[in-house]
């Protein structure tokens, strides 16, 4: 069986609407031999952009990310496999995020950590079939990490960073905590985010990168504060080139306890409802105290999914709670001693 792939192209930003409704077609030939004779036929069929079992859940099909392009085999390793589903209470951010990168090929996410902006990355990533390049923007991260540098001595062994590796190759860059980035880095990234979409390599000869056809960005941070610890307000150039802002919220939060995330926690942990509505609870609760400022952090629905196992493998809550969302609050024992009150009035009610 021979699997052809069409190849198109697709231009910058917007551009993108004229090629709505274009699919990668394969082209698969089947042969029959009866006897003597033999009957080759031809079968084309659209290509999917995902296997995920997830990719039917959310209204993305007419959102091909590369229409008439299948990514080389080298880079099939980077697009993610088996990303949980993203739950949301009809704010849709899988949609949204996947129509921005549609039309104008990046986005920004925004919100506290925990409210799953990671994890809804590499989700939209693995329903479209874009490899992943991740960098995390931490004070550490220097250009040459990002564009690359030369290896040994002399000028013969180049090596490209994760930012050029992507302009050539195509794929999702996902920029973790941008709002911490150092000005130089983002200095770099400007041409490449708007009209021009390239990268001059000045350290190497001045050589000119240009963007890949489907090379989509996405940028993810924590609101600036001094809570969050090197953050920064981001470069107003770099803002700007940000087409669309998504802003993530967590989903239960004081008395509104979400439905969808007790269901998940049920399927996630196979707990029993009573038991997981009760840890939504604590974890909605927490969110307030954290939003508030009386709390250093507010639990992520993983967090929550670890203390459920435990208590599913045969811990009682609270020593349970102890390993788990107690210990990651935070090292202060008055802290310690506030979530354990929260606990506590949840399930000695």
């Amino acid at each position: 069986m021979k699997q052809e792939s069409k190849t198109g192209v697709l231009g910058y930003g917007t551009d993108a609407i004229k090629d709505a409704g274009k699919f990668a077609i394969k082209t698969e030939s089947v042969s029959l031999r009866r006897g003597t004779s033999k009957i080759t036929v031809d079968i084309s069929r659209r290509r999917e952009m995902s296997q995920s079992p997830h990719y039917h859940k959310y209204d993305i099909a007419r959102y091909d990310l590369h229409p008439g392009y299948v990514f080389p085999e080298f880079l099939q390793s980077l697009v993610p496999a088996g990303t949980p589903e993203f739950v949301d209470s009809g704010q849709r951010y899988v949609e949204r995020m996947t129509r921005a990168l549609f039309y104008f090929k990046q986005c920004a996410l925004i919100g506290p950590s925990g409210t799953g902006k990671t994890h809804i990355t590499y989700l939209v990533a693995e329903l479209t079939g874009l490899p992943v390049w991740e960098v995390n923007c931490g004070l550490q991260t220097s250009s040459y990490d990002l564009i690359g540098r030369f290896i040994g001595l002399g000028k013969e062994n180049w090596v490209d960073g994760q930012v050029t590796s992507w302009l050539r190759f195509g794929g999702l860059l996902y920029l973790d905590e941008a709002n911490m980035m150092k000005q130089d880095v983002a200095t770099r990234l400007n041409p490449v985010l708007d009209t021009r979409g390239h990268l001059v390599l000045t350290e190497k000869d001045n050589e000119i990168v240009t963007r890949h056809p489907y090379a989509t960005l996405i940028i993810s941070m924590n609101p600036f504060s001094a809570e969050f610890s090197g953050t920064k307000p981001l470069n107003a150039a770099f803002r700007r080139r940000m087409s669309v802002w998504v802003n993530f919220d967590f989903e239960s939060v004081g008395d509104r306890v979400s439905q969808q995330e007790v269901a998940l926690l049920v399927k996630r942990t196979n707990i029993d409802e009573n038991t997981a509505y009760k840890i939504i609870r604590v974890g909605a609760e927490m969110r307030r105290l954290y939003k508030a400022g009386d709390l250093p952090y507010g639990p992520s629905i993983g967090d929550l999914i670890h203390w459920a196992v435990l208590i599913k493998d045969g811990s009682d809550p609270l020593s349970s709670a102890e390993e788990t969302i107690v210990a990651l609050t935070s090292d202060s024992v008055e802290v310690q001693g506030d979530v354990r009150r929260v606990i506590e009035s949840v399930f000695n009610s």
